[in-house]
């Protein structure tokens, strides 16, 4: 994957950290069908990527439970696009409980193509995972997983960190979950780190800080090098991300937000 793609993900697949330990969920739905976030990921000084979170405009069926049908699209922009990527990343989550029945993975970057469906059953605590060919027609291969209660995938963990009462935490705490993604479960972990305002395209914002904790690699500079700054309103929606790097910064803002829950 390309690494600005990639880096967004990796995000995502974080925030799962948000999801443990915190009971207390706001008043409000924070979001809704319909709701469409739109984000510029920049490399050095570049325009490197763009992504959409999209909720679909129907409630699906799947276990004979409604759930929401949200995608997160991926693409790289202007000279990053000579390696072209155009990534679709998706849940099919329970409007109420906030779990995952279903997510997929639909990846095109160069000439490299994965196709990915999780089918989750709670009850039974498994996951099964189905690969199928680059034209995503011939099922290749399923595998079978464990899976802790009630475990989020890499999109659906993100949605239901938005529900959390981010005011109960201190700054300094460590939050700690489980999420499963490319067959395997990970112990994540966060550290928040409190409240700022920042201002985005989209205006100013009062937000909560978070920053993941990161093992040891190449790829990024100092202690805590990733930060995410999530809106202390009704909607907690992330506004702004960054990265430092061995070599050079990552910044993803968002540029627009449609169909919003909460004005």
């Amino acid at each position: 994957m390309s690494f600005p793609i990639r880096l967004f993900f990796i995000f995502n697949l974080l925030s799962f950290a948000c999801s443990a330990q915190l009971m207390a969920q706001t008043e409000s739905k924070p979001y809704k069908k319909g709701e469409e976030l739109t984000f510029k990921v920049k490399y050095l000084f570049f325009n490197a990527a763009e992504a959409k979170m999209v909720i679909d405009n129907e409630i699906h069926q799947i276990n004979d439970r409604p759930a929401y049908k949200i995608d997160v699209y991926g693409k790289t922009l202007s000279i990053f696009s000579i390696f072209k990527v155009k990534d679709n990343w998706g849940t099919l989550m329970d409007t109420a409980q906030n779990i995952p029945y279903r997510s997929y993975r639909h990846i095109e970057e160069g000439g490299y193509r994965k196709h990915e469906i999780i089918d989750f059953n709670h009850e039974e605590k498994t996951a099964t995972v189905k690969l199928y060919d680059k034209e995503n027609r011939k099922l290749t291969k399923t595998t079978e997983h464990d899976i802790s209660p009630e475990i989020q995938d890499i999109v659906s963990g993100f949605y239901y960190m938005r529900h959390l009462d981010l005011e109960k935490l201190n700054k300094g705490d460590v939050i700690s979950i489980k999420g499963f993604f490319d067959e395997k479960t990970y112990n994540l972990k966060l550290i928040f780190e409190g409240k700022d305002k920042i201002s985005t395209k989209l205006g100013n914002f009062e937000t909560f800080v978070v920053s993941p904790i990161m093992p040891s690699n190449k790829l990024f500079s100092g202690e805590n090098p990733i930060k995410m700054w999530i809106t202390d309103d009704r909607n907690r929606i992330p506004v702004k991300i960054e990265a430092d790097l061995v070599v050079g910064a990552l910044n993803m803002e968002i540029t627009e937000a449609k169909n919003l829950r909460n004005k």
